[in-house]
């Protein structure tokens, strides 16, 4: 692909290390045309202590140009850096990726201490749930090949908004695939075995072969999370439903419980 992507990279400046940034230089180099890099500095108040006690909350000139541009300009890439203070962390990230009409988001996640699992605040679901285009979650120590790509889907869904996710999840893996040279695996999981996944039709529907399609009996969760396990997923890109796709809860148990099975980047396609 010879377009150039737009790259939109949050930055948490009271944290130590920047995985995010990290994951989006070494990304860059896999593209054939190197990205633009939207570096955004902001620190979400659900997750970070804002009061004036914490020393981290304070960084100077030396601290941007050491930690942010000095990476990036090693690295030839073109960026711009902005800065925000706004208390609508969610809303100022969405506001601005729509502005530059990103690509992808990338945003760090890291694990908790005890148990290795994600650690999400209402802020990170609301972003995830109102994007306008994928989110990357950013796992310390992932992988960053992307030559294998697990697209998660539900093809015993029965409601059209979620036959349109399917869809746009298998778009969006080729997309990326086509952007790495990367190959594209489908996982589809099912509990009850009079609702078991027609083989045929994901053949069918998501033009992917046979030998690349992994139907497993359990929770979604288990499946996807034992099968990029089996084929040394680089990235997972799985689907959520937004503000109009009818959800209970601003959370889905599910894609908790899928993102937290997982060891690997996590994309999130944004289904309004």
């Amino acid at each position: 692909m010879s377009t150039q992507q737009k790259l939109f990279v949050v930055v948490d400046p009271t944290a130590e290390t920047h995985i995010a940034l990290e994951r989006a230089i070494i990304i860059s180099k896999l593209h054939a045309v190197t990205p633009f890099v939207y570096v955004f500095v902001s620190v979400d108040p659900d997750a970070v202590d804002t009061r004036s006690s914490n020393d981290q909350l304070f960084r100077d000139q030396k601290w941007f140009d050491e930690t942010i541009k000095k990476p990036l300009n090693d690295a030839g890439i073109e960026y711009l850096i902005q800065v925000s203070w706004s208390s609508e962390w969610q809303k100022s990230i969405m506001d601005s990726a729509k502005r530059i009409d990103s690509t992808v988001i990338y945003l760090p996640v890291h694990a908790k201490t005890n148990n290795r699992r994600f650690s999400f605040t209402e802020s990170k679901w609301e972003l995830l749930k109102g994007a306008y285009c994928p989110v990357v979650l950013i796992r310390p120590g992932a992988g960053a090949q992307r030559k294998v790509i697990l697209a998660a889907v539900n093809f015993q869904a029965q409601r059209d908004v979620q036959r349109e996710l399917n869809k746009k999840i298998i778009e969006q893996a080729n997309y990326f695939a086509e952007m790495y040279g990367a190959t594209v695996h489908v996982v589809n999981g099912y509990l009850d075995s009079m609702n078991y996944p027609d083989r045929g039709r994901l053949v069918n529907e998501t033009g992917i072969p046979a030998e690349r399609i992994h139907v497993r009996n359990g929770y979604t969760s288990e499946a996807v999370s034992e099968v990029a396990e089996e084929i040394n997923a680089d990235l997972v890109v799985m689907g959520t439903l937004g503000q109009n796709g009818m959800t209970t809860t601003r959370r889905g148990n599910t894609a908790e419980r899928l993102i937290a099975a997982l060891d690997t980047d996590v994309m999130v396609i944004n289904h309004g």
